[in-house]
């Protein structure tokens, strides 16, 4: 697709919280937002924060980023996102504190008058009704086609409220673990792709495999796959998905054939891993890949 409008991307920011002490900026909508900035894609971030020092640091960021932030809303009420996380076998854990600002995204402060193109949500930031209804109430333009990262954060979704916003989304991405917790779990990979993209219609289904990379399921039914490099710089896996998802929708965005999209989502995602957290203030990090 051609995409003339920003993307808008929906849902949390927040701080991830690391063992040592060490406070990243994340969530996976800002992190791919972040991203997308970096591609020079200009994205909407639709989210909230709240009247505090980590909220205030979270609004300057994205303006010395070259972030809009006119679309994040401040609160006063409630706390600025945070998640702790704890590293076990090298794999992230998450403590995710409930009724955060990005909870209480409110439907009538978002102006999506000019929206058009591509509109990226999660599944956490849904947890809460009033986000939930705001999301509703902009995913009903016609004109935005919709991304859904599922990004699966236990206690924080319902099955059947996953059943509709998979139905909703033109693409879907997930990982393989997501993808049986949805009930496709025959253990033959490509009937379980199969059944969950013709159950919800979707023109790409997107499945990341880790170590073994990751797998796309066209509308006829063909498979693309992509293994990361052998050697990496590795320091943990936080916010992996989100590199590659970002990746994924500036090739959408730039109409580009998908063995490339999936090639450059696959090689950007193990550059990630290199870092501590899930994204670079350093533009050089970004021009590496020529995007």
């Amino acid at each position: 697709m051609n995409n003339k409008h920003q993307p808008v991307i929906f849902g949390e920011v927040l701080f991830d919280c690391f063992p040592g002490g060490e406070q990243v900026l994340g969530g996976a909508p800002f992190n791919v937002a972040w991203h997308l900035q970096a591609f020079g894609d200009q994205p909407q971030l639709i989210s909230r924060v709240g009247d505090d020092a980590l909220g205030n640091e979270i609004i300057n960021a994205m303006q010395q980023w070259g972030l809009d932030t006119s679309s994040v809303q401040i609160d006063h009420q409630h706390q600025t996102g945070r998640v702790d996380i704890e590293l076990i076998d090298d794999e992230p854990h998450y403590t995710i504190t409930p009724d955060c600002a990005y909870d209480f995204i409110d439907a009538a402060a978002i102006n999506h008058s000019d929206a058009g193109g591509i509109l990226y949500h999660g599944s956490l930031a849904l947890r809460n009704t009033t986000t939930r209804k705001a999301f509703e109430k902009l995913a009903t333009n016609p004109d935005l086609s919709i991304f859904l990262d599922v990004n699966l954060r236990a206690p924080w979704y319902k099955p059947e409220e996953l059943i509709n916003w998979l139905t909703q989304a033109r693409w879907a991405k997930l990982n393989q673990h997501e993808l049986h917790q949805l009930g496709f779990a025959s253990g033959d990979m490509q009937q379980d792709m199969a059944q969950c993209q013709d159950k919800h219609a979707l023109e790409l289904l997107i499945v990341t495999r880790g170590e073994a990379g990751a797998i796309v399921r066209n509308q006829d039914g063909e498979l693309h796959s992509v293994t990361p490099p052998v050697s990496q710089q590795f320091v943990d896996t936080v916010g992996a998905g989100d590199a590659f998802t970002a990746v994924f929708l500036h090739g959408l965005i730039s109409n580009w054939p998908l063995t490339r999209t999936l090639d450059a989502a696959q090689q950007f995602a193990s550059a990630v891993v290199g870092l501590r957290g899930a994204t670079s203030n350093n533009p050089e990090f970004y021009r590496a890949f020529k995007l």
